[in-house]
């Protein structure tokens, strides 16, 4: 049984209480998200700002258990890419797949950031990946020998990292290119990454963590509608 809530609020912070890449600018204000710190804003090549949070969590033997947080953020232009669904309420946005397929495809910079909650070892998280694109790219008739090789890359880039309680993984994929670079910090390490240069695989992670009702947390998907439903009504 999966068990989905929002677990945040909004303060100002003036250090964050888990690394972050090397090459990301955060700000100091900071939203909590299930008592992990996310910045307002963050500048990657541009000003980025969270639209949406939740978490990973499971009943299990009827123990709740969270797994790692969740952050997205977009380009504040983002909103004007979405006209057609101005009006619409946070509900009727969160149960829309077809808001979430438009928001995924909008040309601007997105970039997800997780924290972990519970350790976990990289491969238990790549063998999340690898099923989870595997099985999505599979139905859509898109795994082929590239799309294998290049989940095979990812999974190794996991393979042999230890995830302790605040790690952090971020995925970054720019605007016009159907790339992602993926960056892990743990602490006293020096930042890893991977260029992930597989459309179809890029895709497949994007509607993992943003894809509506296949996403992997709801509670990200209703944070997520929230927001749209409120800066779409405010747009012109």
């Amino acid at each position: 049984m999966i068990s989905h809530n929002i677990c945040s609020s909004s303060s100002l912070f003036f250090l964050s209480v888990s690394p972050s890449p090397s090459n990301i600018t955060m700000t100091t204000e900071e939203v909590l998200v299930d008592e992990i710190s996310y910045p307002s804003k963050i500048t990657t090549t541009k000003p980025l700002s969270l639209l949406g949070h939740g978490i990973t969590d499971m009943e299990i033997h009827f123990i709740h258990v969270k797994f790692y947080s969740i952050g997205v953020y977009f380009e504040p232009e983002v909103v004007g890419h979405l006209q057609q669904f101005k009006g619409k309420s946070a509900k009727e946005l969160e149960e829309n797949d077809e808001f979430f397929d438009a928001l995924i495809s909008v040309p601007v910079e997105k970039f997800i950031r997780l924290v972990v909650i519970k350790e976990i070892k990289g491969a238990q998280y790549g063998v999340q990946i690898e099923s989870s694109v595997r099985d999505r790219l599979a139905a859509e008739d898109k795994y082929e020998e590239e799309e294998e090789e290049a989940l095979e890359k990812v999974i190794e880039f996991f393979q042999s990292k230890y995830f302790k309680k605040h790690s952090v993984i971020t995925y970054h994929f720019p605007a016009n290119s159907a790339t992602a670079e993926i960056v892990v910090s743990l602490e006293g390490k020096e930042d890893s990454k991977f260029v992930l240069e597989n459309a179809n695989v890029v895709e497949a992670i994007k509607k993992w963590y943003l894809g509506g009702s296949r996403a992997v947390s709801s509670s990200t998907i209703q944070s997520l509608a929230t927001t749209f439903s409120v800066e779409l009504s405010k747009s012109t």
